[in-house]
């Protein structure tokens, strides 16, 4: 298995936090990625929605809750990752 990327999120008010990065797809004109707290075996898995604007130095993501489009983001990544359970 190839190393994974590993990205550190700076919550405001919080300690750092590290995910692995899965994959990632742009739909709709905003950027999605998956992540998780592993980097090998079965973890815990984020859908993440890039909520800053073009041209901004540092990204801002939301973890994906509407129902709707975590189904229709997680479709897209379970394609993407044929060797991976969504559940």
């Amino acid at each position: 298995m190839s190393k994974l990327e590993k990205i550190t999120f700076r919550p405001e008010g919080e300690e750092t936090v590290e995910f692995y990065v899965l994959e990632q797809t742009r739909i709709g004109g905003h950027n999605y990625i998956l992540v998780t707290d592993v980097e090998e075996g079965d973890g815990d898995a984020l859908i993440l929605k890039d909520m800053s604007q073009d041209g901004e130095e540092e990204s801002i993501y939301d973890v994906v809750s509407d129902d709707e489009e975590l189904e229709a983001v997680s479709g897209v990544f379970a394609d993407m990752l044929e060797d991976v359970d969504l559940i």
